[in-house]
């Protein structure tokens, strides 16, 4: 059933209560347009120990978060194998999907997810929230004030020796489903659609420095396992507004470099924060000129959880969230064409799409109670 409006903080529940969930409840507890009723899993016990923790009232299964009649938004935070099923189980007891990243493994399975919340008349969202930090809002504001004149190309840049050195169980970060193509492209290149809008075709090549790569600490430090995914990817976006970006992500350089996005302009160059942090401040360089200038963030700079509480503000507001699930989407197409891209050495056309995002304000705060007297949008 589709959900009906409500007033006041809108509540949350919560679906997964391994690692990251800590994060998500820390920031979800503290803001007051928002109210944590349970915490579900696979295990109950591990869900009971998340909300003693966090003070949330609730806990036990997923089905028990899917009951729950004060829960309107479900954060999915289950295993990216999982994100599918059970969004699709969210949205089939009416209620809204937060998902962490990716929204899906299969382009398909995130087409249909978004298909039947359409139907049943509720949203999706999707991580990373990152980008909705003060870091790139600010960059994404400055990009349309117009400073750096008509954008015309970006450079991403992500480089590291991998993480196996400090990682104690890195296996699978070289594997299927992951690699740096999977594991960090979905920061970059959310930064990248909503700074220049949806991508149109990939291309893209591959490769691996070493078939076998060794653990460097922890309980299983000297252990040896297969890498069996590119450990160093070289994409060429081309965008539907005639842009181009160049992405190098690898876990093969002995250099680190991080966080390295830049839009170049007619005017000027614009330096982004790295999109992994919810701060930092941008950089803007003009054309010629001799060093760049500092744009100082602005906006809100807590943590994983921010997404959820835009999305719930948007809809008490009766407004498009601005982390949909149509630009998680796209993303999930834009990593699975380069994959493609490299396995056929081809060019892959994309063609799924998203309506265009307007930039956080920079008075937005997370812990301001904005929603005790506004009376929803039908």
């Amino acid at each position: 059933m589709t959900p009906q409006p409500r007033t006041g903080p809108v509540g949350v529940g919560l679906i997964g209560a391994g690692t990251i969930s800590g994060q998500y409840l820390e920031h979800l507890t503290s803001f007051p347009d928002v109210t944590v009723h349970i915490v579900g899993d696979l295990f109950p016990e591990a869900a009971k120990a998340r909300a003693e923790e966090f003070g949330v009232p609730a806990h036990g299964t997923t089905q028990d978060v899917l009951d729950h009649p004060d829960v309107e938004i479900v954060v999915n935070l289950t295993i990216p194998t999982a994100h599918a099923e059970i969004s699709q189980a969210i949205v089939a007891a009416g209620k809204h999907v937060w998902t962490e990243k990716p929204i899906t493994t299969d382009p398909a399975d995130a087409k249909a997810l978004l298909a039947a919340a359409e139907k049943a008349g509720v949203r999706v969202g999707g991580a990373p929230d990152t980008v909705l930090g003060a870091g790139i809002q600010t960059a994404l504001r400055t990009l349309r004030d117009g400073t750096i004149g008509t954008p015309a190309s970006a450079l991403t840049l992500f480089q590291s020796p991998g993480p196996e050195s400090w990682h104690p169980n890195p296996a699978f970060l070289f594997q299927e489903g992951a690699g740096p193509l999977y594991d960090i492209a979905p920061y970059y290149a959310t930064t990248l659609v909503l700074a220049l809008g949806p991508v149109v075709s990939v291309s893209a090549v591959g490769s691996k420095a070493r078939e076998q790569r060794t653990i460097g600490s922890g309980p299983k430090a000297g252990e040896v396992f297969d890498v069996t995914v590119p450990t160093q990817v070289a994409a060429l976006l081309r965008f539907a507004s005639g842009q181009n970006a160049t992405v190098l992500l690898s876990f093969d350089s002995p250099h680190t470099r991080a966080g390295f996005v830049e839009v170049y302009g007619t005017e000027a160059t614009l330096a982004f924060p790295d999109p992994n942090v919810f701060d930092g401040d941008s950089a803007l360089t003009e054309y010629r000129g001799e060093s760049p200038t500092p744009v100082p963030a602005t906006g809100a700079t807590t943590g994983r959880g921010l997404g959820v509480l835009e999305m719930a503000r948007a809809l008490r507001a009766g407004v498009p969230h601005r982390a949909q699930g149509e630009i998680a989407a796209h993303v999930l197409d834009i990593m699975v064409g380069i994959e493609t891209a490299i396995a056929e050495n081809s060019i892959v056309e994309l063609t799924s799409s998203f309506a265009e995002v307007e930039p956080m304000p920079a008075d937005f705060d997370p812990f301001a109670a904005t929603l005790s007297t506004q009376v929803p949008t039908a």
